[in-house]
C-alpha cells in the first residue's frame, strides 16, 4: 500500500531535506509535485485541494521559511497534514455499554465483509480479551452462513446459527438473546451485500439497524476501488449512522487513495485496515503511523507491536541467553527466526514498515516475492540434525544432497549459508560489542540487501 505515493513524495522531500534555505519558489515546486502525487494515488480531488492548501499556508509562513532546517520543517508539515486528513489518531471501538456490545457490519458484495467479521472476532478475542459471538444475517448469498460458521470455528469464537428462510431482523434479535445467555462481550452481525447501492438494500439494513440499535456500525470497503471507496462510504453514511470504516484488501492497493479520502469525505474514522485472506490480517488504523509510512519514514511502532505480539517470547529469551553466554548460533536457531518471520507475514509485510524502503531500487523490491523464507526453511529441513548443529560439516557433496532434497539448487544452498554466516556474525557482535556492534552489523546487512552484496536470495 502507498508504494507509488511513497516513491513520489519521498523523492520530492529528499531533494529539499538537505537545503540550508528554502524559497517560496522551492515550496511552490514541491507543492505541485505533492498535488500530482496525490492525484496519481487516486485521492479524491477535494481532499487533494484541502491538503495542498493547508500545507501551503503553513509552509510559506514562519514555520518553514524561518526554520533553521526548512527541509525538515516542511517534512513535518506534510506529515502533520496527511495525519490530520486521515483522522489524527486511531479510533477505538466503543464497549462502554451493557453487554453484549453489538457491532453491525455493512458494505457492498465482494468487499470482504464476511472475512472481516472473522478477522475482527479474532482481534477482539486475542487483543482485547473479549468473549465474542458472530451471526450471519445474509440470507441471500449462497453459503454465506456456512462461510461465517467456518470462520468462527477457525478463530474459536461462538457462532449463532441461522437459516436462509429467516428474516434478518429475527436472526439478529435471536442472536442478541443468545449472546446475553452466554455472557458474550461482543456480538458481530454480518449483513447481506449487493453489487451496487440500491434502495431495497438500504431499507433492509436501516430496518435491521433500528431493530438492534448497535453501538458500532462499521462500513467495510475495498481499498482497491480508490476514491470510489470514499464515495460509496459517503452514500452509506447518509443512510446509516456509521461509527467507522474498515478498509479491506489494502495489500493489493499500491496507491492508497482510499485511506487518504475516506475520513475527509465521510467524516467517519477508519478504524481498521485489512490485508490478505488470513484471519490475522487486520490491524488498527493509526493515521500518524500511516503518514510516516507514506513519507518513507517507516512504521517502527507497529513493527515493535507486531514483534511483541507474534514472536514466541520464550524462544526469543532462550536465544538471547544462548548468545549472551557466547554459545554458537546454529541453523536450528536460524530456522526458528525464519519461522517467526513467516508468522509475522513474511518479508513483504516487514519491509513495508521499514524506514527508507521507498529508496530501494524497484528491481530489487520486485525480487522479494514472499517465497524466499519458505524456501530457506525447506533447505534447512533437508539437513540432518547434526548438520544443523554443526554447519561447518556442509561440504560440497552434502550441499548437493541438501539441494536435491529440498528441490533447490546448490547455488540456493550457498546463498542460504552466506546469510547464515552473516547472521552468526551479527549474533557474535551482539554478545561482544553490545548494541553498537549489532547496529554496525545490521547496517552491513542492509547494504547487502540494497545490492551491495549480491542482491536478494532466491530470485
Amino acid at each position: 500500500m502507498f508504494e507509488s505515493l511513497t516513491q513520489r513524495l519521498s523523492g520530492t522531500i529528499e531533494r529539499l531535506r538537505g537545503r540550508g534555505r528554502l524559497s517560496e519558489e522551492n515550496i511552490r515546486e514541491a507543492l505541485r509535485e505533492v498535488r500530482i502525487a496525490l492525484l496519481e494515488a487516486d485521492v479524491a480531488l477535494p481532499v487533494v485541494q484541502a491538503v495542498v492548501e493547508r500545507i501551503k499556508v503553513r509552509a510559506v509562513g514562519q514555520e518553514v521559511l524561518k526554520s533553521l532546517t526548512p527541509g525538515q520543517a516542511l517534512i513535518k508539515v506534510v506529515r502533520d497534514e496527511l495525519t490530520a486528513v486521515m483522522g489524527a489518531q486511531s479510533a477505538e471501538l466503543n464497549f462502554n455499554v451493557p453487554a453484549p456490545a453489538v457491532i453491525l457490519m455493512a458494505g457492498l458484495q465482494g468487499a470482504g465483509k464476511t472475512t472481516t467479521v472473522g478477522k475482527l472476532a479474532k482481534h477482539l478475542k486475542e487483543r482485547r480479551k473479549k468473549k465474542v459471538m458472530v451471526v450471519s444475517c445474509d440470507v441471500y448469498r449462497p453459503a454465506a452462513i456456512q462461510q461465517l460458521e467456518t470462520l468462527a470455528r477457525q478463530v474459536d469464537v461462538l457462532f449463532h446459527p441461522s437459516l436462509g428462510s429467516d428474516s434478518p431482523v429475527a436472526i439478529a434479535k435471536s442472536a442478541i438473546d443468545a449472546a446475553r445467555r452466554n455472557h458474550v462481550d461482543a456480538l458481530i452481525v454480518d449483513t447481506a451485500g449487493r453489487l451496487a447501492i440500491d434502495q431495497a438494500m438500504m431499507d433492509e439494513i436501516k430496518a435491521l439497524h433500528a431493530a438492534i440499535d448497535p453501538v458500532e456500525t462499521l462500513f467495510t470497503v475495498d481499498a482497491m476501488t480508490g476514491q470510489d471507496a470514499a464515495n460509496t462510504a459517503k452514500a452509506f453514511a447518509e443512510a446509516l449512522p456509521l461509527t467507522g470504516v474498515v478498509l479491506t484488501k489494502t495489500d493489493g492497493d499500491a496507491r492508497g487513495g482510499a485511506a487518504l479520502s475516506v475520513r475527509y469525505i465521510t467524516g467517519k474514522p477508519i478504524k481498521f485496515i485489512g490485508t490478505g485472506e488470513k484471519v490475522d490480517g487486520l490491524d488498527v488504523f493509526h493515521p500518524d503511523r500511516i503518514a510516516t509510512r507514506i513519507l518513507d519514514m517507516g512504521d517502527v511502532l507497529s513493527l515493535v507491536e507486531q514483534v511483541e505480539r507474534d514472536v514466541d517470547q520464550d524462544k526469543a529469551r532462550k536465544l538471547a541467553e544462548k548468545v549472551a553466554k557466547g554459545k554458537k548460533f546454529d541453523l536450528n536457531d536460524m530456522r526458528d527466526q525464519l519461522q517467526q518471520m513467516q508468522g509475522m507475514g513474511g518479508i513483504n509485510a516487514l519491509m513495508d514498515k521499514l524506514p527508507g524502503i521507498g529508496q530501494v531500487p524497484e528491481h530489487l523490491k520486485q525480487q522479494v516475492t514472499g517465497r524466499e523464507v519458505p524456501r530457506m526453511i525447506a533447505i534447512i529441513d533437508s539437513m540432518t540434525k547434526k548438520e544443523r548443529r554443526h554447519p561447518q560439516l556442509l561440504n560440497g557433496s552434502r550441499r548437493a544432497r541438501i539441494a536435491k532434497g529440498s528441490g533447490m539448487t546448490p547455488a540456493d544452498v550457498n546463498k542460504l549459508m552466506k546469510q547464515f554466516m552473516q547472521m552468526e556474525k551479527m549474533m557474535s557482535k551482539l554478545s561482544k560489542g553490545g548494541m553498537k556492534g549489532l547496529m554496525r552489523s545490521m547496517r552491513g546487512m542492509a547494504g547487502m540487501m540494497g545490492g551491495g552484496g549480491g542482491g536478494m536470495p532466491f530470485r
